[in-house]
């Protein structure tokens, strides 16, 4: 990934945070000269190895388990939030009209040899965690006890899983960080007033630039 100096994140709490709060990541691997690319809610285990272990599962009857290479790296990709930049909220453009759109965004790239896991077990610990994590906060969460025990046997042999240890972590923070602060504040109250779920996150990182650079 192309990454300008002054769009590097290289914070591991900060890229273990969106990896944790955006978990549905772009797991793309090699197999038989060509790209697969399947899309995974994955774990993270932070504790484990240099950057962290993702952990997660694919369905049996996928073939990515079988045709990866155990010796070649694999990326998961996780997407943060994003947002169209207009160049009508920089009073820089009301200036001189030197400004052109552009998109920003956050993206963390984790880099790893995969490995499977068909213990059984392993699974069962994995799901119920993988469970419990996002059912947490729920007023009536639900749990893998919930449902049959037959049943879950069935969907537990149906499935295989997987283990990445991060050898290298990569982010991308493009949040106006080019910008002069007056163009940094016009995005955040133009993203503020389109008042969806995306551009209120973007506007959130843009805000905190410009908190950090203020504090600098």
């Amino acid at each position: 990934m192309y990454v300008p100096k002054h769009h590097e994140e290289t914070d591991a709490a900060v890229l273990h945070s969106l990896i944790k709060s955006h978990p549905l990541g772009a797991w793309v691997t090699q197999a038989d000269g060509e790209l697969l690319a399947n899309h995974i809610p994955f774990l993270l285990d932070s504790s484990r190895g240099e950057h962290g272990t993702l952990i997660g599962h694919v369905a049996r009857s996928n073939r990515v388990w079988q045709s990866f290479s155990t010796t070649v790296n694999s990326v998961v990709i996780f997407q943060g939030s994003e947002a169209y930049i207009t160049p009508s909220w920089y009073p820089s453009k009301h200036e001189h009209g030197k400004a052109v759109p552009t998109w920003n965004y956050v993206v963390v790239h984790a880099h790893g040899v995969p490995r499977t896991i068909e213990d059984r077990d392993w699974l069962l610990q994995h799901v119920t965690q993988l469970s419990n994590t996002h059912e947490a906060g729920r007023a009536l969460p639900w749990k893998v006890s919930d449902a049959p025990q037959d049943f879950i046997e069935q969907l537990l042999n149906a499935i295989v899983g997987i283990e990445i240890p991060i050898a290298k972590l990569v982010g991308k923070w493009k949040v106006s960080q080019n910008r002069p602060e007056p163009d940094k504040l016009g995005v955040v109250a133009g993203l503020l007033a389109r008042d969806d779920a995306q551009s209120v996150g973007m506007a959130s990182l843009v805000n905190e630039h410009v908190s950090r650079v203020a504090g600098t």
